[in-house]
């Protein structure tokens, strides 16, 4: 029994299930998780005192490495000032700048604790907007736990969906809609069935809650076309590609690579980076919609949290060390390691499809005719293969997410030794998964 399994044991007896997110159980690859004491640019250290290289990056937010001298100076000096105060602060006005400065269609911004609350607010403040109910969701994509996202795919192209949830009730869940992603003809058919009562379509910028799934070329901004067309809204989720593929997210990388197709979404949540491994998120968007909340509006949101003053300065100092070069160096790092990953799978012989989002990537299990594109294809992929890849990454100490359907995450840290390393571990966890069988 190692310190990780002891720990794991008193956290069941006092946390349910042992952890506070479900994907830190390992239920999806077996063992015992991991119960980290700290990290160093590119590595975490266990309760065991064992050292990886880390490809989870706090699912984004370690994106300059973790622990990084300035953040963490900047923080223990807000510290110093203070821990929390329940009213407003510089820094504050100074972050909501920022990413309206990075991200064009942003013109006021709300901050918040959590991706989930942002995009909860999102969907509240677009309903209050529209006076309209029903929400337009895309299979396996993911924004949060609150109720109304927790919502399965019906059969059909625009099917009321049922609860995917104890403690959703039907009547909650039946006010989204979830449909195919990548399915421009599925959304045209929910607008020509129930466009009148549609608030909004939301939608992650690319999808990275199923493994990375990029939207083809030109849907993102065809649902604005769309949604408009129909007086509804668009909500842009970049909780994990914000700040994360560019300095202005993934709307940034479409603007650049697809200048024929440009858009704007009248609503983005941020999460993850713009709080700098810290608790902050945010709301962002156009004046007239986001001055509906209040106390402009008649959409309520608060939080004593909001805009603490520590965690705002985590993600402020985070974004002002963001610069071009920093994203160059994750997209040349993104690409090694999806280029290792993929000659090593491809000698021992494991048909798979490596996906990518800017420097987000994932690894899918199985023969696809060309890049998978939903969630029925994320679905139907060989997963069983995945514990067995991931356990011999781990014992060669490689930290991988401890699910195939999680996106991996580099950051500014991982150089060419710590590239290396991952390398190295490859061709074993490879073969290892070559040599895994499905369930009986």
């Amino acid at each position: 029994m190692s310190l990780n399994d002891d720990l794991f044991a008193r956290a069941q007896a006092a946390i349910p299930g042992g952890v506070n997110s479900p994907v830190r159980a390992f239920r999806a690859v077996g063992g015992s998780p991991l119960f980290i004491t700290s990290a160093n640019g590119a590595y975490v250290t266990d309760a065991d005192g064992r050292e990886y290289v880390d490809l989870v990056a706090s699912w984004g937010p370690a994106i300059l490495g973790h622990a990084h001298p300035v953040v963490v100076d900047a923080v223990q000096q807000a510290a110093a000032r203070g821990l929390s105060f329940g009213a407003s602060t510089p820094a504050e006005t100074e972050l909501a700048e920022l990413v309206e400065e990075r991200v064009a269609p942003v013109e006021k911004v709300r901050l918040l604790s959590t991706g989930t609350e942002a995009t909860m607010t999102a969907i509240r403040l677009a309903r209050g907007f529209t006076g309209r109910d029903l929400l337009v969701k895309f299979a396996g994509h993911y924004h949060g736990h609150s109720d109304g996202l927790l919502a399965a795919a019906g059969s059909g192209l625009a099917t009321l969906a049922l609860p995917a949830s104890a403690g959703v009730t039907e009547a909650t869940a039946a006010q989204t809609l979830v449909l195919p992603y990548n399915d421009l003809d599925a959304v045209r058919a929910a607008f020509a069935e129930h466009g009148s009562n549609i608030a909004a379509v939301i939608t992650e910028a690319a999808a990275a809650n199923m493994g990375v799934v990029e939207p083809d070329a030109g849907f993102n901004a065809a649902l604005v076309e769309l949604a408009h067309a129909h007086g509804a809204l668009v909500i842009l989720d970049e909780v994990l590609t914000g700040f994360r593929v560019s300095r202005a997210g993934y709307w940034g990388l479409d603007q650049v690579r697809g200048p024929e197709h440009p858009y704007a979404p009248d609503l983005f949540t941020f999460g993850k980076v713009i709080g700098g491994g810290m608790p902050v998120a945010a709301l962002g968007g156009r004046a007239d919609v986001m001055d509906h909340l209040a106390p402009l509006g008649p959409v309520y949101q608060a939080g004593t949290l909001s805009g603490n003053p520590v965690a705002v300065t985590a993600g402020l100092t985070t974004l002002r060390l963001a610069d071009d070069a920093l994203y160059a160096r994750l997209d040349a790092a993104a690409a090694s390691v999806s280029e290792a990953v993929t000659d090593a799978l491809t000698a021992a012989g494991v048909a798979h499809s490596v996906q990518r989002a800017g420097n987000l990537f994932s690894v899918a299990f199985g023969s696809f005719d060309g890049a998978v594109r939903d969630y029925d294809t994320v679905l139907a992929q060989e997963a069983w293969r995945y514990p067995a890849f991931f356990h011999a990454m781990l014992d060669a100490g490689v930290s991988l997410p401890p699910s195939v359907f999680e996106a991996w995450f580099v950051t500014a840290a991982h150089d060419e030794d710590v590239i290396g390393r991952i390398a190295e571990a490859l061709p074993a966890a490879a073969r290892a998964a070559a040599s895994a069988q499905p369930p009986a």
